[in-house]
């Protein structure tokens, strides 16, 4: 994918982030471009998560900025917040469905709140969703009754509700069989090749990320900061980093 002469859809700036007085990631910058599959890995501790939770708002950075199509996510507030939210889709781990209400309800949510659509309108678009991941027919059972897999097939679909160009999956292999995995793994690549929809992922499964990832960086808990970037394979390949090849490589040892 050639990047060279794009605009990034997402542009991270001097990203400090802290919880209390202990400094987590400090100083990170990075890009991702449309249509792009991005990773953000690394050893438990690491930070993932929380640069996750301060991509989609959830927490405010200690310093940087976060911009989204231009618009930065952390000096945004009222209404041009709400618009940039509406902008990104988030798949949580354990999927975050409501039990009580059926796979085609929990999609039509987004939809509900924020939009005018009459209901008919809204259950099409739903059911259309969930046809894009593979579960039209599991519409009107309830999250209980299907497999873990499909739990994260059905808050995918939600994530997609409103039609947002960046999808941040929070990870998507945790808790499901290999086999599953990668029937997900392909489902991300059928999306992001086909609607041109942007993927930030949050993983440490190699398989995942040597099938989907487009480019990677590696965050390092000892540097809080980043300490890899680029494609998986020069990275496992060409790394300078001992440590960085060590973790492509899957090799046994002290890492670090």
């Amino acid at each position: 994918m050639a990047l060279s002469n794009r605009e990034p859809i997402i542009a991270v700036r001097h990203f400090t982030a802290a919880y209390d007085d202990s400094v987590v990631l400090e100083d990170l910058s990075f890009d991702i471009y449309p249509g792009e599959v991005f990773v953000i890995l690394g050893t438990s501790g690491s930070g993932k998560s929380t640069l996750l939770k301060h991509m989609i708002g959830l927490y405010q950075p200690l310093r940087g900025s976060i911009l989204i199509e231009g618009r930065d996510i952390v000096a945004a507030q009222g209404q041009q917040r709400l618009d940039i939210l509406t902008r990104i889709g988030v798949m949580y781990q354990q999927g975050a469905l409501f039990g009580s209400m059926s796979i085609l309800e929990n999609v039509r949510l987004p939809l509900e709140e924020y939009t005018d659509l009459p209901d008919d309108a809204i259950d099409r678009v739903a059911l259309m969703k969930l046809q894009l991941v593979g579960l039209g027919a599991a519409a009107h059972r309830l999250p209980d009754e299907i497999s873990g897999g499909m739990k994260k097939r059905a808050a995918i679909a939600r994530a997609m509700a409103l039609d947002p160009p960046i999808l941040f999956l929070d990870e998507p292999s945790a808790g499901i069989d290999p086999i599953t995995s990668a029937g997900l793994d392909q489902l991300i690549l059928s999306l992001a090749r086909n609607l041109k929809i942007t993927f930030v992922v949050v993983t440490h499964e190699l398989p995942s990320i040597e099938t989907i990832a487009d480019r990677v960086i590696m965050l390092d808990k000892r540097t809080r900061s980043i300490i890899a970037e680029g494609k998986p394979v020069d990275l496992r390949e060409h790394s300078e980093n001992p440590w960085v090849r060590q973790f492509f490589n899957r090799e046994a040892g002290v890492a670090g």
